[in-house]
């Protein structure tokens, strides 16, 4: 991966796919800072491994500010920025409202202001790069899950945009993953339902994930573009 002294910042790294790649990156010799919004095992094994955590809300604007402000007082410069903080609320009558706005606030707003606001410490660093970590879901769209679909959706447009937007000096993409990682409780029905659903029929686990990640910030000449990294549900 090509080297810079300026820290990548990761958000919502405190388990999963983020916390792998936040890993990954140490181990790759890159430094790190990474949001937080709860205290978890894998953000105190993240600090014992050299990153800095910075505690974020993302679910109100003035939470996403302090945020960036707080970022500020770490790093004058950015090599990336990995839009990793997601939310999955369920739509449940009542809370449809308060369901959808979180998950807006959290997949396009915190992207959307902290782009704005933080371009300047990207521009400080060759390369510069952010990356946003949509989903497949988008592809279809969900009668299940519409608040939670759309919203990463909007994610998907915000790469269009700020791709054009910052080009030359920033590549925007994204990354939009199937199923990676199982939940302990999933049963095996439920495990054999979902494998069937792609081509390859596999649960990859998280490295894929860097793998994807490591060919955007790698490549030179790819900018505007979100990686589907389904398995081949599209061809299923």
């Amino acid at each position: 991966m090509t080297s810079s002294a300026a820290p990548i910042l990761i958000t919502g790294a405190g388990q999963r796919v983020g916390l792998h790649c936040a890993q990954r990156l140490l181990e790759d010799g890159h430094s790190v800072i990474f949001s937080y919004r709860s205290e978890r095992p894998g953000v105190q094994a993240l600090r014992d491994l050299g990153a800095s955590a910075v505690f974020a809300d993302f679910s109100s604007e003035a939470g996403i500010l302090a945020f960036i402000g707080e970022l500020k007082n770490h790093t004058d410069s950015l090599r990336a920025i990995i839009h990793n903080a997601s939310e999955w609320l369920a739509e449940t009558p009542g809370t449809e409202a308060a369901a959808f706005t979180r998950m807006f606030s959290v997949h396009m707003l915190a992207p959307y202001l902290i782009n704005l606001h933080c371009a300047d410490l990207l521009k400080r660093s060759i390369p510069a790069d952010i990356v946003h970590i949509s989903d497949d879901v988008t592809r279809r769209g969900s009668s299940k899950h519409i608040g939670y679909c759309a919203s990463k959706a909007g994610l998907d447009s915000l790469t269009l945009s700020f791709a054009a937007k910052y080009a030359p000096d920033i590549k925007v993409n994204g990354i939009a993953p199937a199923l990676l990682l199982f939940n302990p409780d999933d049963d095996a029905a439920y495990r054999a339902r979902v494998l069937a659903k792609s081509a390859l029929g596999i649960e990859p686990g998280s490295e894929v994930i860097y793998q994807s990640l490591r060919y955007l910030l790698d490549n030179p000449y790819v900018t505007g573009t979100t990686l589907t990294v389904n398995g081949g549900r599209h061809v299923k």
